[in-house]
């Protein structure tokens, strides 16, 4: 096994004259690195990596509208804990040896979703989530591997990465989290406030803090065939209702009354082949299940919402900003919000489009009526906020 500091600034010291974070471009970083191999590289972000400390993050870890989760390695094993905790909960954890993880911070810290607008140059579709981790010395969650990409960005403290190309993948049985049953590290490294780490689906790695650790992971979306499979069918039993009930006038008498006959599966098979999809009902399914917020997510709708006349001319002289949960895309003149979706105009579609990729308007903000009736419905549900600039807390 390698240790050193070195082999992962080979990765950094790479295109230095470009002004991407990775030190490469958007381009090289794609071609080289991504869902091929891992990429470190130092210093990359240091001004995200205090945004959030222990105590914040404990703060997080005891609202029910979070996602939280406490991981602690026993003598038995792995024991795993559901939040949210109350705070005398984790004030009572022992000194080493636990991971503190909050998932969706960029949905209640703006300086969480400003960090995640740092890889624009991904889609949206393909982003989730931002978690913050929390462990004291030996704290982590053993080595383990996703199926998704990930980019791991070091905050405060030390923590010492361990990464292996194997292709053993089996797991521990029984074990309430994803743990190796064998981990073979091929390379290691000790990383510092700002650095970044970036692996690729599968790769497996194993986290350990050295000291008070702060961990802040990126996440991608990467769903199953089989999830994708189920969602469009449900989408299919939502959007389309077949015409038509099984009918039988031509039956015959039967000698065996439990056997499925022939004639009942041809009948079935051309029921079931009136089910008809095209192109346009996947892309309308695409765009609604992946801005489909998550089970948890609850927008704050305006305790006492403007008129349209006041919201059109505040929105208008201040900007709007899309909240911090809201998660919209778009193909052609068709937009998705939140899990709905709205075919416009090209005039305002070129509007609509600026704030999808922005995730906000600047104020001096021109729209037609029809527009500003469909950010008006926006902004009662609670999906977006007059401003253009986050006035919450960091």
């Amino acid at each position: 096994m390698r240790r050193s500091r070195a082999k992962g600034e080979k990765h950094a010291d790479l295109h230095m004259n470009t002004n991407c974070f990775l030190r490469l471009t958007p381009a090289q970083f794609l071609r080289r690195h991504w869902q091929k191999k891992p990429l470190l590289v130092r210093g990359a972000l240091t001004e995200y990596s205090s945004f959030v400390d222990r105590t914040g993050l404990c703060a997080l870890a005891a609202r029910d509208d979070v996602v939280s989760r406490l991981v602690m390695r026993t003598r038995a094993g792995w024991e795993v804990r559901h939040g949210p905790f109350k705070p005398a909960t984790l004030r009572k954890l022992p000194a080493r040896g636990w991971s503190l993880l909050v998932q969706g911070v960029n949905h209640v810290v703006p300086r969480a979703a400003s960090l995640l607008q740092e890889f624009r140059f991904l889609p949206y579709a393909r982003l989730d989530d931002i978690m913050v981790s929390y462990a004291p010395p030996d704290g982590g969650v053993g080595p383990h591997f996703d199926s998704y990409d990930v980019f791991l960005l070091q905050g405060q403290g030390t923590r010492r990465w361990s990464v292996s190309a194997q292709r053993d993948l089996e797991l521990v049985p029984d074990a309430p989290l994803r743990i190796l049953k064998r981990f073979d590290a091929d390379d290691e490294w000790l990383v510092e406030p700002g650095d970044l780490l970036y692996l690729p689906p599968c790769c497996a790695h194993d986290g350990v803090a050295l000291d008070d650790c702060i961990t802040i992971s990126i996440g991608f979306r990467a769903p199953s065939t089989a999830e994708i499979t189920t969602r469009f069918l449900e989408h299919l039993q939502d959007t389309h209702e077949p015409q038509g009930r099984y009918s039988d006038p031509e039956l015959a008498p039967v000698a065996h009354p439990a056997r499925i006959g022939e004639d009942m599966l041809e009948k079935f098979g051309r029921m079931l082949d009136t089910i008809r999809w095209g192109r346009s009902d996947v892309a309308r399914f695409a765009g609604v299940y992946l801005t489909e917020p998550k089970p948890h997510i609850v927008f704050e709708r305006p305790a006492r919402p403007l008129s349209l006349a006041r919201f059109t001319a505040a929105a208008a002289r201040h900007g709007v900003r899309l909240a911090l949960t809201s998660l919209m895309l778009f193909r052609g003149r068709t937009f998705f919000m939140n899990g709905e979706s709205r075919r416009v105009n090209a005039r305002i579609a070129h509007t609509l489009r600026r704030l999808a990729d922005g995730r906000r308007l600047a104020p001096a903000l021109a729209c037609e009526p029809e527009g500003w009736e469909l950010l008006y419905e926006w902004y009662r549900a609670g999906y977006l906020h007059i401003g253009a600039a986050d006035q919450a807390a960091s």
